[in-house]
């Protein structure tokens, strides 16, 4: 206990986390003004919670119904037949198996090289998430975040640090802490919190990686910016990524719906505001009043450091997306070819499995039925014979 404590203290001290002359003392509630406060960001644990109960309640009652009347199809898998040793070397070693172990397996189960790979193709395919899944999934999000950009431009739109970027540094740290402030700040740190609880089961794609670095750096940033009072900074940084992001799931909702030119046209639209918004706006006016303004007054301290790293953190995944981004809008631009998600995880399509139920037809006319991978012989003799 006295070495928590002994940590606590050393990581609390003042001189961390505000500039000189500054402090703890400062952020105390007097005179009817109300301050952040740490203890305050437990409430976002219960708002994640409830964010999570409220996903379920959304994507069977709201979201499921709109999938059917947009018209989104699901794609009949074919299931695989049940077969012990390629289930075990799926589930233990290794969903893609190398041409040594498929030889292997062939030995193992009697069965071709083609039948092996046909297998763990389809077994493949059966865990890919269905289309209703990543719609559901999106429409979630696409409501978030257009709730969320509105909330915050509301709570905004009146304050003079919109406008002019340099008042959120006016009076720091003695800023009150306004009730639209206090409620944007816990239902995002809610919100990010529960997608970090839900990313196990929500559909993996190819920035798995990238997207867990997000979220655990934006919950980073809103905890961090909320205890040393850099509200005003943290509103204008959650307005500005949440002014794309519905553009982006609401491209999805039509792309895994089928409507290719509703799709194709307002992932245009998501790719110009992202530019401008994650390229120019947040690097070149936010972090330049959170990087280069603040020396102007304080002295440089651990916090300025922190906060800005942070910061720093979350424009280089914007560069990546911009990137993959860039990529898919030029192709649509310059081909006309359809937008698709490149993070997808999708490496083989479900289209290849009617040409190999065609095949496999074939197969079963010329060598019968197959059976746990096996071929079934027929070795009963007519009467005739």
């Amino acid at each position: 206990m006295r070495m928590l404590s002994g940590v606590s203290e050393w990581f609390w001290q003042e001189r961390l986390w505000f500039p000189k002359g500054l402090g703890w003392d400062d952020l105390r509630d007097r005179d009817g003004r109300v301050y952040a406060k740490a203890q305050d960001l437990w409430v976002a644990l219960p708002i994640a919670l409830v964010f999570l109960i409220i996903r379920q309640i959304f994507e069977r009652t709201v979201a499921t119904p709109l999938a059917s009347l947009l018209g989104v199809k699901e794609t009949v898998r074919l299931k695989v037949p049940h077969n012990p040793t390629l289930d075990s070397y799926y589930c233990n070693v290794s969903k893609n198996p190398t041409q040594t172990s498929i030889a292997s397996l062939c030995q193992q189960t009697g069965c071709s090289g083609r039948q092996v790979q046909r297998w763990f193709r389809r077994r493949r395919n059966q865990d890919r998430p269905s289309l209703l899944k990543k719609f559901n999934e999106a429409s979630w999000r696409f409501t978030f975040y257009l709730l969320a950009f509105i909330a915050g431009l509301a709570a905004l739109i009146d304050k003079p640090w919109l406008y002019d970027l340099k008042e959120m540094w006016q009076d720091f740290p003695v800023l009150t802490l306004l009730p639209s402030q206090y409620w944007y700040y816990m239902i995002e740190l809610g919100f990010y919190s529960a997608l970090l609880f839900s990313v196990a089961s929500d559909v993996k794609r190819k920035d798995f990686k990238e997207q867990i670095v997000h979220h655990v750096a934006t919950i980073l940033l809103i905890s961090f910016s909320w205890c040393v009072n850099y509200i005003r900074a943290g509103t204008l940084i959650m307005l500005v990524h949440d002014s794309s992001d519905y553009f982006l799931e609401s491209a999805k909702m039509f792309n895994y719906a089928g409507w290719r030119n509703a799709c194709n046209y307002i992932f245009i639209v998501f790719a110009a505001i992202f530019i401008i918004t994650r390229l120019v706006i947040f690097p070149f006016w936010i972090i330049y009043c959170t990087w280069v303004y603040p020396v102007t007054i304080y002295e440089p301290f651990f916090g300025y450091y922190f906060f800005n790293g942070l910061l720093m953190t979350l424009q280089c995944l914007h560069i990546f997306w911009a990137v993959l981004i860039i990529r898919i809008a030029i192709r649509f631009l310059t081909h006309n070819e359809k937008v698709d998600d490149e993070r997808s995880d999708r490496d083989e399509t479900d289209e290849s499995e009617e040409g190999e139920e065609e095949e496999d037809t074939k197969e079963m006319k010329k060598n019968g039925p197959v059976q746990n991978g096996h071929t079934v012989h027929n070795n009963n003799h007519s009467k005739t014979e």
